[in-house]
């Protein structure tokens, strides 16, 4: 038996019913060409004879003294944890996510391993899902997602040869992280650390505080503070039920327009983001006056390595304040530069403490609500890093990986995305009753990519947009 880590039981501890803590990915695949009609039963029937787990799919959660222990499964049942459905007809896009919505939102039982993968089939087009869910004290969402990837390969005809997702061995390596900042279980370890480095090595930390108070002070635009975010009505209790919307757009596009603004394709899409929320809010009557502020992690790695995860939550606002989009991407651009210089001056020790300093009044007006007017964040918005190049699982191709994350109270929406080589795949999560037809944030995330381009010395004027109507935007629409 493997006891957990300090932040592995929290995510256990956090759960209630209204907040699972599972994350998840929604895997768009083409079956090879001339693949018979019934070759997603074919392909359900060959993982399924595959009864065998490897960590951490072979972990099931045991308590003894009130203390947590992970223990490897003997009586490991594939049954429990693969799943084969259809889709209702006709199979569009919105009933697959409309399917996903559902199934995201119910718990993992913790009496068997945390995890669960449905292969779907019934899209109209032909294509093949697969989504899968795991809990997040098993892993985090990059690991996830890096999981995923180890079962797929180039070559298609060597990806047949690949074994089931459950096999495939996953090294736990690098920090883990909460799908929030939490100063007070990232900054445990760091804080230990510290005192062994000794006192020469608070010094700079206090520096960066100061300094960083000092911007707040002087209202340098680029500096956010930790409790600078508008409570917004992404700042409310959440329900049990849960909105998914998912999206590619193009790789091109963006980088286009990042080059022309001298900003990082993560600068773009931060812009995008805090235009369709602008557009969203004022839609249901409900923009703050202030920015609304995204905890976003950002690379501190100083080399070329691999191993481990050296990440920091940077805050930064989203120009929600702005009505003109390149003036909101030149703000949002100003602030993560100001953070990245922040960020390197430091250790990552030294960082993690830092982060615990400034956050903490944030975080408490987070957890507890006492704070009516301002908080630390509105929303969370993660980039992932994903494949450069075109890969098979199965014989299948990838075309479309879509991560599906979690969402707590107080901060009712996350959006994750992952870039491929020729797309970025967004996907939006939400609980349903506090952000109400999430999926408009689709359509008003494709209006603030041309709104961006037009601003472009070469652009051309747009076509005439047709009006949006109730039939276009039902819910789990996937704009096509």
């Amino acid at each position: 038996m493997k006891p957990l880590s300090l932040i592995d039981s929290a995510f256990l501890m956090l759960e209630q019913r209204q907040q699972p803590l599972h994350v998840g990915a929604l895997c768009l695949f083409a079956p090879p060409e001339g693949a018979p009609e019934d070759f997603a039963y074919q392909l359900a029937e060959r993982l399924r004879s595959s009864g065998q787990a490897v960590p951490p799919f072979n972990r099931r959660l045991i308590t003894r003294a009130g203390v947590n222990f992970w223990e490897e499964a003997e009586d490991f049942d594939i049954a429990q944890h693969f799943v084969h459905l259809a889709l209702p007809k006709p199979g569009r896009m919105r009933e697959l996510l409309a399917m996903i919505s559902r199934v995201h939102a119910a718990h993992l039982d913790r009496a068997y391993p945390l995890w669960r993968m449905y292969l779907i089939e019934g899209l109209e087009d032909g294509r093949i899902a697969l989504y899968s869910k795991i809990h997040h004290a098993l892993v985090d969402g990059v690991a996830g997602i890096r999981l995923l990837m180890k079962t797929m390969d180039a070559d298609p005809e060597r990806s047949l040869a690949i074994p089931a997702p459950w096999e495939a061995y996953t090294k736990r390596g690098g920090k883990r992280s909460l799908p929030v900042p939490s100063p007070a279980l990232r900054s445990v370890d760091a804080l230990r650390s510290l005192a062994r480095e000794g006192v020469a090595n608070v010094a700079p930390i206090f520096r960066r505080l100061a300094e960083t108070r000092r911007d707040y002070r002087d209202g340098n635009p680029d500096c956010v503070g930790g409790l600078q975010a508008p409570v917004s009505m992404f700042n409310q209790r959440i329900t049990g039920s849960r909105r998914f919307a998912a999206q590619s757009y193009s790789t091109a596009r963006i980088k286009a327009i990042a080059t022309a603004f001298d900003a990082t394709s993560n600068d773009v899409v931060l812009a995008m983001c805090g235009s369709a929320l602008r557009k969203y809010l004022l839609e249901n009557e409900a923009l703050p006056a202030d920015p609304l502020v995204a905890a976003v992690p950002v690379s501190t790695r100083k080399d070329d390595g691999t191993s481990g995860n050296e990440v920091a939550f940077a805050l930064t606002h989203l120009g929600t304040h702005l009505a003109d989009p390149a003036k909101r991407l030149r703000a949002i651009k100003g602030c993560m530069d100001y953070n990245k210089r922040a960020l390197r001056s430091l250790s990552a020790t030294q960082l993690l403490t830092y982060e615990g300093m400034l956050f903490a009044p944030g975080a408490v007006s987070l957890f507890t609500g006492l704070q009516r007017q301002r908080t630390i964040v509105n929303v969370v918005i993660s980039h992932v890093p994903g494949p450069r190049e075109d890969l098979y699982w199965q014989g299948c191709r990838l075309e479309g990986l879509y991560p599906v994350s979690v969402v707590i109270h107080r901060i009712a929406l996350n959006i994750t995305l992952i870039s491929r080589n020729e797309s970025i795949d967004f996907g939006l999560i939400g609980c349903r009753k506090t952000v109400p037809h999430l999926q408009r944030l689709l359509e008003y995330l494709e209006e603030a990519i041309e709104e961006l381009e037009a601003t472009l010395p070469d652009a051309k004027p747009a076509p005439k947009r047709r009006a949006r109507t109730v039939e276009k935007t039902a819910e789990g629409s996937l704009a096509e």
